[in-house]
């Protein structure tokens, strides 16, 4: 057996932890003086709560390699190996944490680096526990998720631009301007990094360029699934999304938050939707016997 491995920023909810058996290790975030862990002891709410009183604006960090050797350990008390999917590593240092903590296993570890985060990562951890449940083996379960990493994609936008303008992701003059006109970035997940992918005046038309975007995915990749993103605040516009995407070969799998680790660089409002194709094309992930 494989137990699958991910961290926090994958977004995925307790609930879809427990039901696949995936082990999710918290980031964390620097608050108000305090360290708190990403979905544990903080959310996105608590975040945008302490600022309007006057906190400074919060820092992340990742996992210490001693954590992620606990999180293996435990794991391989019930199963022969592990596999540690993990947001990208020109996001974040916690891959790197994770391949710290893997030498000490033997070869027992494979960390994976999705090169994406939020359900983009966190619908690759639970395709990996799905065919680890059906029996796949390591290299089977890696070749799949190295097809899907290749296309997955994330599209979202946000209501403000104050949150990218104080983690340096864009300057003063630029968030003002921005706001004054109106401007909603378009902002994707490309090769790991967090890029800007276009601008629309206003949010419906941001909306419909997210929308579209996801209309093209499917037409490019076949049958795809996607899975709907946002912080408090985004939610009506997330509903309105899915129903104008339904029919559009496109698999619905449902609302998820960002946590606060992403939260702090995105803001409350923020929405979009992340994609992969539902097959992983003609590679050999045949189960085991």
């Amino acid at each position: 057996m494989i137990a699958i491995v991910t961290d926090s920023t994958s977004d995925l909810t307790p609930e879809e932890q427990r039901r696949h058996s995936v082990v999710s290790v918290p980031l964390y975030v620097l608050f108000g003086g305090q360290m708190y862990r990403d979905g544990l002891d903080i959310t996105p709410a608590d975040l945008f709560a302490g600022l309007r009183e006057g906190k400074k604006t919060p820092s992340t960090s990742q996992p210490s390699p001693a954590e992620f050797a606990s999180a293996y350990q435990a794991a391989l008390e019930h199963a022969d190996e592990v596999l540690s999917v993990h947001i990208s590593a020109k996001l974040s240092g916690t891959v790197g944490s994770a391949q710290l903590a893997a030498k000490d296993f033997s070869g027992r570890v494979t960390v994976f680096d999705s090169h994406t985060t939020a359900m983009g990562l966190g619908m690759q951890a639970l395709r990996a526990a799905d065919m680890s449940r059906a029996g796949h083996s390591m290299q089977g379960i890696v070749s799949a998720l190295e097809y899907v990493q290749r296309r997955t994609a994330i599209r979202f936008t946000v209501d403000t631009l104050d949150f990218l303008r104080m983690n340096g992701r864009i300057g003063g003059a630029a968030a003002l301007l921005g706001g004054l006109l109106n401007i909603k970035p378009i902002l994707a997940v490309n090769d790991g990094k967090v890029e800007a992918a276009g601008r629309a005046r206003g949010a419906k038309k941001a909306q419909a360029e997210i929308i579209q975007f996801a209309r093209d995915y499917a037409a490019k990749h076949g049958p795809s699934r996607a899975s709907f993103i946002c912080t408090d605040g985004g939610e009506a516009t997330l509903e309105e999304m899915r129903a104008t995407l339904q029919g559009s070969g496109i698999e619905d799998f449902g609302n998820h938050k960002f946590g606060a680790v992403i939260a702090t660089h995105t803001g409350p409002g923020t929405y979009g939707l992340a994609l992969e194709p539902l097959n992983t094309g003609t590679l050999n992930t045949e189960p085991l016997g």
